[in-house]
């Protein structure tokens, strides 16, 4: 199969597609569909939501200390600069247009702001509390997955909650939850939505090989939205080609800002980091390229004129200019290493990722390993793990009292009100319950999968600080 620009490049609409109003715009709008999908991200909701979600240390109170939503605007402006040079090459070779270059860097932008809205509160850590409960559930009640195995699709509506992922959450978000006029999300272009999909498998298809399927992609409930966008595309179920742009610019930022952010906290000393990125260091290559960004990041600073810093003002001015320096050279090797493999990716038959398949592979993952071995485990950011696993799993238990006792056909209202769990219920957001209930009047999908849904999307939709204030709240914690 050979994917064609002129078709991963459409401009049509979710909503018009499944059945719903064409999108207005007013005469003397210039912007392109691909910009104004940029313009609506960037007013949504649910990137503002990312100020106060968690991106390596939960509620923390430095502002210098990044946020998801500053990771998401700094994935977004590298991987413009990354595509608009990927597309300037195709342009030169006359692969696509200079009208296509202006699209795709434009659609890459607004998935680098959107690629991480799926998350729930304290990051991969909240991912992960969440499909523990699921599998805490499970074990203490055997058959509280008995109507989702009674369906025909039994593995992918376990697979869904069981391993919940976040990719497949935002999804969801811009298709369906973040309701503004209308049922269908930020009504964003199939184009867009493409390439915002990081991941192709349904839960029960996840494979290690090819690194596309190795996490859920979408989750059940969306399977209409994905056929569409599929169909529309020309992709199948092969991966879009921005996709792996994005996630190259995503894997480069946070291997090398979360050491930074590492050195601002005062979790690990410059003297210490040096010693560990040569350490992880898997080639003499490797070595000597590190030791070269390393050198040169604290030449910079020592040769400039008139700045005298000391102390931990001089790791965190030596980290900032590391981390430039490391992205530099990465982002070269990634536009080589699309170019280098472009004929693979536009078959649709690619299996790796951009920067494993580069020369910057040993620098990324040197950086990568110390964040995981000196950053991640530092004591501080494994309390505030445990805290939130703690917190998220109260809320499921409380809220999942109120939504699991809301079926088809729906409660008297007046009645259901009075009871304690219609009284949970109702603390439930009133758009996901506006969802919910909506859903649960022709979907083909067990109740209980949506019941599960609800908690879901409300305990994912939250911030790092409004989990915690309610969970205070609720249980006088």
């Amino acid at each position: 199969m050979a994917l064609d620009w002129n078709k991963l490049l459409c401009t049509k609409r979710i909503r018009e597609l499944r059945g719903g109003r064409a999108s207005t715009r007013a005469a003397q709008d210039v912007r392109t569909e691909f910009d104004r999908d940029y313009d609506r991200t960037v007013f949504s909701t649910p990137l503002r939501r990312l100020q106060d979600k968690t991106q390596v240390f939960p509620l923390e109170p430095n502002d210098a200390v990044r946020t998801r939503l500053t990771h998401s605007l700094e994935v977004s402006t590298l991987t413009r600069g990354v595509v608009r040079a990927v597309v300037q090459r195709l342009v030169d070779r006359k692969l696509i247009s200079q009208d296509q270059a202006f699209g795709i860097e434009a659609i890459a932008a607004t998935c680098g702001l959107l690629h991480d809205i799926g998350n729930p509160p304290f990051g991969h850590a909240g991912e992960r509390a969440i499909s523990s409960w699921f599998k805490k559930k499970l074990k203490q009640e055997p058959a509280f997955f008995k109507a989702l195995d009674e369906h025909p699709q039994a593995a992918q509506l376990r697979g869904d909650f069981l391993e919940f992922e976040g990719n497949a959450q935002t999804l969801r978000i811009v298709s369906k939850l973040q309701l503004l006029a209308d049922r269908h999300g930020l009504n964003l272009t199939v184009g867009t939505l493409s390439a915002a999909m990081k991941y192709t498998a349904a839960s029960h298809e996840m494979s290690k090989v090819p690194h596309e399927k190795e996490k859920p992609g979408h989750f059940a409930s969306e399977q209409d939205v994905v056929d569409i966008i599929r169909e529309q595309t020309g992709t199948g179920t092969a991966r879009n080609p921005i996709a792996y742009l994005v996630e190259a610019c995503d894997d480069t930022i946070y291997a090398t800002v979360d050491i930074e952010d590492g050195i601002k906290k005062g979790v690990i000393s410059w003297q210490a980091l040096e010693q560990a990125l040569k350490a992880e260091s898997s080639s003499s290559e490797t070595r000597a390229l590190i030791e070269k960004h390393l050198k040169d990041a604290s030449d910079y600073i020592q040769g400039e004129p008139g700045l005298e810093l000391s102390g931990k003002a001089l790791d965190e001015a030596r980290a900032q200019l590391f981390r430039t320096v490391v992205i530099a050279t990465t982002k070269e090797a990634v536009i080589q290493s699309f170019d280098a493999n472009y004929d693979a990716i536009m078959s649709g038959s690619y299996p790796g990722e951009l920067i494993s398949d580069s020369a910057a592979k040993g620098l990324i993952d040197a950086c990568k390993e110390v964040g995981r071995r000196h950053i991640y485990r530092a004591d501080q950011t494994l309390r505030l793990e445990v805290l939130g696993r703690r917190v998220i799993h109260d809320l499921m238990d409380i809220f999942w009292e109120g939504a699991s006792s809301f079926g088809h056909p729906p409660p008297d209202p007046q009645k259901f009100a009075r009871k304690f769990e219609g009284k949970i219920y109702n603390l439930l957001s009133h758009n996901y319950r506006a969802v919910f209930e909506n859903v649960l009047k022709s979907s083909k999908l067990p109740i209980r999968y949506h019941q599960f849904q609800l908690v879901t999307d409300y305990v994912c939709g939250m911030t790092d600080t409004f989990a915690c204030k309610l969970h205070a709240e609720i249980t006088n914690g």
